[in-house]
C-alpha cells in the first residue's frame, strides 16, 4: 500500500531545487515538480474545461443523492475497495 504524499516545499539555490525539510521518500524515487503559480493558474488541477464540467456535474449529483439519504457507509466502501486488491 502506498502512503499518501504530502506537498514538498523547496527553493531554488544556484539553479537547483533544494527541499526545505527532510522527506521519507525512498532513495531513487522520481517526483514531478510543478511551480505553484502554474498549478494555480490552471485552476489548481490538470482538468480541461470539459473534464471540470463533468466533475462538477458528478459532485452536484452526489450532493443531491446525499440530501436524499442515498448514502453508503465509508466502512462499506473501504471494505469493497480492499476486497478488489
Amino acid at each position: 500500500m502506498r502512503k499518501s504524499r504530502q506537498a514538498l516545499k523547496a527553493h531554488v539555490h544556484n539553479g537547483r531545487l533544494v527541499l526545505d525539510e527532510p522527506t521519507d521518500l525512498p532513495e531513487g524515487e522520481v517526483i514531478e515538480l510543478v511551480p505553484l503559480d502554474q498549478v494555480l493558474a490552471s485552476g489548481g488541477d490538470y482538468l480541461d474545461d470539459e473534464e471540470r464540467a463533468a466533475l462538477h456535474q458528478e459532485l452536484e449529483a452526489s450532493v443531491a443523492e446525499a440530501k436524499a439519504g442515498q448514502l453508503i457507509a465509508a466502512d462499506d466502501v473501504l471494505a469493497e475497495l480492499r476486497a478488489k486488491r
